[in-house]
Parts: C-alpha cells; structure tokens; sequence
C-alpha cells in the first residue's frame, strides 16, 4: 500500500475548497484520513457524527473510486500524535492565500519539532476555491443567503434543513 495521509480540520460543513484538497491530496496518497478536530470549547453546527456523514456522503458522490480510500476520524489529541497512531507519513495543509502560508509555515514548523518524520504537504487551493471557509459558509447560511457555489449540494440542503429555510 502507498502513502498515507491525514487531513485535519474542522469541516464544519465540508467546502468545495475542502474537495478540491481532497481530490489533489490523491495525486500523491493512497489513502486519505480525514481528521475532524474536537475541542472543547468550540461548538460546532454540526455534530461530529454529522461531519462525518457529509464527508462521506460527499466523498462517495464527488471523488467516485477513489471514495473507499477516504476513512474520516476524530481527533481531540496533537494532530502528529493522531498522525502516528494511524501511520501518516505526511499532513496535508490547504493554503489559499499569503495570510495561510505564514500561518501554515509556523505550524509545519512546530509539528516538525515534534514529529521529524511526518512531513507537512501544502496542497494550494484551486482559484474557484480560495475565497471559501466553513465560518464564511456558516454565516452566509445563517442568514438565509446562496451557498450552493461554495458547497456541494447535500451540504446545501443539509444548512437549509439546519436554518429552516
């Protein structure tokens, strides 16, 4: 089997952009675990059980085969600790502009430290996604508007259902 790699967020619904992540992330795994992060004091929209259905339901819609070697987990520990529990050889990190990349090089720098042997990959996001974040989706849905560009159409309804609209 070939590489594995973690891809962790909160995915608080998954995005376009987090798809389009997904499908570059293949060009270079085998298999792909996404990492929904807990943390105790965020509340999220979404349940992680919700998360994880979207993801899924998601995967298996837009990314066809390549769908079953897509595993979604929690996480509520270091993301290189989750890392080596599954045995990732690398990270996969979304950047969608310079604010991200500064970002981003401080925490690839910091999981080095701990975890030499897990590398960080940045994967940029594609131009049609860069403007997209679940906070920004979270807001926009909140308030009645259009989401349907930023998101795929399961977690378009899903966010009409949850604002009942």
């Amino acid at each position: 089997m070939g590489y594995v790699a973690i891809y962790a967020g909160s995915f608080d619904p998954i995005t376009n952009g987090h798809v389009d992540v997904l499908r570059a992330g293949f060009n270079i795994a085998e298999k792909i675990v996404v990492a929904i992060g807990l943390h105790v004091g965020k509340i999220p929209l979404f349940t992680f059980e919700e998360r994880a259905e979207l993801i899924r339901i998601v995967a298996e819609e837009l990314l066809g085969k390549k769908a079953a070697r897509v595993e979604v987990i929690a996480f509520d520990n270091l993301l290189v600790e989750k890392a080596r529990e599954i045995g990732a050889s690398f990270l996969i990190r979304s950047l969608r502009d310079g604010t991200d990349l500064d970002y981003e090089m401080q925490l690839a720098g910091m999981n080095s430290a701990m975890a030499p042997d897990i590398q960080t990959v940045f994967l940029p996001a594609s131009v049609s996604a860069r403007a997209i974040t679940a906070t920004l989706v979270r807001q926009i849905a909140s308030m009645k508007g259009d989401v349907s560009p930023f998101v795929p159409k399961i977690v378009m309804q899903t966010l009409n259902k949850k604002f009942n609209y």
